[in-house]
């Protein structure tokens, strides 16, 4: 029997999840999973279910929305892996923790191709039998070179682009015409700690806890909503370079949360920042 992911965001309002259940009733499908959550601040109702039966989904999704407020937005789609697409350039460290996990059916996707700028990663990748790409950005403009990814991109069509560690700052163009589909991994220095070696400066500062951020990409660096971040606890007795070892272990457990999070369809954007159910 076919299962299907029923996310549903709108106004707050009383009955919703007994006339949500009703229709889902009424078309003899099944309840499998369900989680809720309301922001009062906002007023707002968020719902995902995992529900299975025969779905006819136009049937369907005519009925919730009669028995919704006007407004809501109601995403139906079949539980199944999603296609994707992964930036990178030089560094491997993310990059090879999500091929390992992809080669070991941890990940609920297809990896269509890996994207990069440099050489460095092609021999890795392809010992996975993905295809990989390099699209230097040698002697072009940022937006020309940005405009060969984006061609490159499309035809795979995926569903989520994983920048893993891709270090080029992408221009609102590329933002636009990839909406809430590009998920980002950074250190959680930023933005006390700027520039190309962070640890560092927060060697120099003492700092005692080392963590990543990962986050979905907006046109304000490093600002977009927050899918899942971690920390580790250091010491004094840490050099720089354990900083960097001990970060970028967390960087990989972070991207990788936050990957299966959006794989399994339970992150709601509200705002400038998620509803994870």
């Amino acid at each position: 029997m076919e299962e299907y992911i029923l996310l549903i965001d709108t106004e707050d309002a009383k009955g919703l999840v007994y006339n949500i259940s009703k229709v889902l009733f009424a078309n003899n499908l099944n309840i499998e999973q369900n989680t809720e959550y309301v922001d009062k601040e906002t007023n707002k109702f968020f719902m995902r279910s995992i529900i299975s039966g025969n779905v006819l989904e136009n049937i369907l999704l005519k009925e919730l929305k009669e028995v919704l407020p006007q407004n809501a937005e109601i995403k139906l789609s079949k539980k199944s892996k999603k296609d994707i697409v992964i930036l990178a350039t030089k560094e491997s460290h993310v990059l090879g923790d999500l091929l390992i996990r992809y080669i070991d059916g941890e990940l609920n996707a297809n990896i269509k191709a890996v994207i990069a700028n440099h050489e460095d990663l092609r021999s890795l990748v392809e010992n996975f039998d993905i295809p990989f790409t390099c699209i230097s950005a040698e002697g072009l403009s940022r937006e020309d070179h940005e405009e060969k990814v984006i061609e490159k991109i499309n035809e795979y069509e995926p569903e989520l682009i994983v920048l893993a560690k891709y270090m080029r700052i992408l221009t609102p163009n590329f933002v636009v015409t990839f909406p809430k589909k590009v998920l980002n991994i950074h250190h959680s220095f930023l933005p006390a700690f700027i520039g190309a070696n962070p640890y560092k400066q927060a060697h120099q500062r003492g700092v005692k806890i080392i963590g990543a951020t990962a986050h979905y990409v907006t046109n304000d660096l490093d600002e977009g909503p927050i899918i899942f971040q971690d920390v580790v606890n250091i010491d004094h007795s840490y050099s720089w370079q354990d900083m960097r070892k001990a970060g970028r272990n967390v960087e990989k457990i972070v991207l990788s949360n936050a990957l299966h999070m959006l794989l399994d369809d339970k992150v709601f954007v509200h705002g400038n920042k998620t509803v994870i159910l």
